[in-house]
């Protein structure tokens, strides 16, 4: 499956973002989806997974509450709302598909990422 990220970019303390992450090549439904993000020089970190339905979501704490994770399987796209971000938000995101939640993070299939940059 290829994955093409957008929707980054510079916003302001305390404003939102919608990062989209459109799929294709194999069947979305299939495969679960989630967004990662890293920082130069850290590791790459989970940020908010969704299952194959939509129905059961995932959120590092770090955003809970402020982040949500949606998908529209007739669009082949999964979807984060960022609110309330905070410069420690800044990072490349990256959009990552899977079919299991609990082995997200070796999957082999990554968008190439999106840059945010939350200034304070």
């Amino acid at each position: 499956v290829q994955l093409q990220a957008c929707g980054g970019g510079l916003v302001q303390a305390g404003g939102s973002l919608r990062l989209s992450c459109a799929a294709s090549g194999r069947t979305f439904s299939n495969y679960a989806m989630g967004w990662f993000r890293q920082v130069p020089g850290k590791e790459r970190e989970f940020v908010a997974a969704i299952n194959w339905s939509g129905g059961s979501t995932y959120y590092a704490d770090s955003v809970k509450g402020r982040f949500t994770i949606s998908r529209d399987n007739a669009k082949n796209t999964v979807y984060l709302q960022m609110n309330s971000l905070k410069p420690e938000d800044t990072a490349v995101y990256c959009c990552a598909a899977n079919p299991a939640i609990a082995t997200m993070r070796k999957t082999n299939y990554w968008g190439q990422g999106t840059v945010v940059t939350v200034s304070s």
